[in-house]
């Protein structure tokens, strides 16, 4: 896998979701890239934080935003291993990503079946980099959950 390749940003995103996954939170993963160099890492933690609105992309969005200083990340791409909910799509709109990469679709939540709009204009989306492991360790993650 080539570094500073795509393919290589979204394994580092899932292995935040496998992070997710050991710690029985669902297991969704995300990085923040800017000018190829991650900047801001992060997994989903509601549970271990007792908040509903600890989705990875909205700590990774929030960690970038520190680690740069500032509240625009129009240089900045996420990657992200579900589809971001409406929520972390709005989060995406409010620090104007310049570019979002998610891997498998979220057919119950994602912010595509409400509309693309809710994104930035000038966001570019890019879907599908490691669908098929990412909804995997998802379906794996809701299979032990339910035995």
């Amino acid at each position: 896998m080539e570094l500073y390749s795509d393919a290589y940003f979204m394994n580092e995103a899932f292995k935040q979701a496998q992070l997710a996954f050991e710690e029985n939170e669902i297991p969704v993963g995300a990085v923040v890239v800017c000018r190829n160099k991650i900047i801001a890492k992060a997994y989903n933690q509601t549970e271990k934080l007792t908040d509903a609105t600890a989705h990875a992309e909205m700590l990774a969005i929030t960690a970038a935003a520190n680690a740069l200083g500032a509240k625009y990340l129009p240089e900045c791409k996420l990657y992200v291993t579900l589809e971001p909910c409406a929520m972390c799509a709005g989060a995406g709109f409010w620090s104007q990503l310049g570019e979002l990469y998610y891997g498998a679709s979220d057919p119950k939540r994602g912010f595509t079946l409400l509309s693309p709009q809710i994104l930035h204009p000038k966001t570019k989306v890019n879907k599908g980099l490691m669908a098929n492991e990412s909804k995997a360790l998802l379906d794996e993650f809701f299979k032990k959950l339910r035995n």
